[in-house]
């Protein structure tokens, strides 16, 4: 594939609706197994990855998609941590999760997504915003760390915590 730079390419990002429902399925399917490893924190089968892709669309939350040229390229979610009083309202505490294809990785569309994230879940009621990797996913702790959160490295794991401010208005605008 060509070296891809920045530059080179126009990126979107934007929230993923049902409608994103074949653009999420062609994406998990893409992940190389190393990036898929990292994103579930685990192996997971093609079946499995199906399964994933069609709950993801109608589960609790929301999820945001890197689009370059019109392709899904990298995907961002927020999952409420425990319930939630609304289907808007996340809750005090989330979680997470973000991969980007290993073609289209250091274009900073993991850390325009984090960012998405991060305002999605001030703006739902999230002052503690969590994110799991595996400890050796240098990539996810160098984009956590970069947007603040402080991280803790357990064996295997590592987890990064980032207390967020309240909503204003001009951030629900």
């Amino acid at each position: 594939m060509a070296d891809l730079r920045q530059s080179d390419t126009q990126h979107l990002v934007r929230r993923l609706w049902l409608s994103d429902r074949q653009a999420v399925l062609d994406y998990f399917c893409r992940l190389d197994p190393d990036t898929r490893a990292n994103r579930f924190m685990g192996q997971v089968s093609e079946a499995g990855i199906r399964l994933y892709a069609e709950q993801a669309m109608t589960a609790r939350g929301v999820m945001f998609g890197a689009f370059i040229d019109g392709t899904l390229r990298g995907l961002g979610e927020l999952r409420p941590a425990g319930p939630g009083s609304s289907s808007y309202f996340v809750g005090p505490e989330a979680e997470a999760a973000f991969a980007v294809e290993r073609p289209f990785r250091r274009m900073g569309l993991g850390a325009a997504l984090f960012r998405r994230i991060t305002q999605a879940a001030r703006n739902r009621g999230v002052s503690d915003l969590h994110v799991r990797c595996f400890s050796r996913n240098g990539p996810m702790i160098r984009l956590a760390a970069g947007q603040g959160a402080s991280l803790h490295r357990d064996g295997l794991e590592a987890d990064g915590a980032l207390h967020l401010d309240r909503a204003t208005p001009l951030s629900l605008v």
